[in-house]
């Protein structure tokens, strides 16, 4: 790697790392400190609602955008890795939902759909396709690390996050979707949603503290 390639990755490398960090920080000390906010049985997204709502609003927007920055050092550090396009886009693309999902706010859980806002189907909707991508785009790195011989050792645990995250994924989307028939698990609704995002800001900070490493040995 030359010294400008380095350079260049420095600071999408750094916002790979904060991103994450500061996403998972911010929401996690303001549903602490937010009267009536329950963690466990409440979406990240209602901490939208409200007159502290700017915060989390700021937060997906501000994360978004980092994640943008991490994406075009990713995209750099792969560039001659053709199989690693598929995974640019789709991060690309979670960068673009996980901002959208900041001024779009969510309506408060329970709203009857005749009276469901267009910025609260919006939100439905982002929020929607980001917990789909997000194990798709770990699982499609995988090819990426095994054809680039300096990211070999990442196989093993992006392998292991994909399917853990998959499957948390699919456990948040069929209890978010029928509360009914699972009452028990929907009053753990936000630890599961939780459980289903958290491993995704993991592999972003893992993988922006390796690119981090690389840029400094340019």
């Amino acid at each position: 790697m030359s010294n400008i390639s380095g350079k260049a990755l420095q600071i999408p490398a750094l916002a790979g790392i904060v991103g994450p960090l500061l996403f998972v920080g911010v929401f996690t000390i303001e549903g602490l400190l937010r009267p009536g906010y329950n963690a466990l049985s409440m979406y990240i997204s209602a901490l939208s609602i409200g007159p502290r709502g700017w915060i989390q609003i700021t937060n997906f927007i501000v994360f978004g955008l980092l994640l943008l920055v991490f994406t075009n050092g990713v995209m750099k550090e792969f560039r001659q890795v053709k199989s690693a396009r598929a995974g640019h886009y789709i991060l690309a693309i979670l960068g673009s939902l996980y901002f959208l999902s900041g001024p779009f706010v969510m309506d408060p859980t329970g709203t009857p759909t005749s009276q469901s806002t267009l910025h609260g189907l919006l939100h439905g909707i982002f929020g929607g396709f980001v917990f789909l991508l997000m194990p798709i785009c770990i699982l499609l790195f995988l090819r990426p690390f095994r054809e680039n011989p300096i990211w070999h050792s990442f196989r093993g645990w992006t392998l292991a996050i994909g399917i853990f995250d998959t499957a948390a994924v699919l456990a948040f989307t069929i209890i978010s979707k029928a509360p009914t028939l699972l009452t028990g698990f929907s009053d753990w609704i936000g630890l599961i949603q939780r459980t289903a995002l958290v491993p995704f800001m993991i592999w972003v900070f893992i993988f922006a503290l390796r690119l981090r490493k690389r840029s400094l040995q340019g």
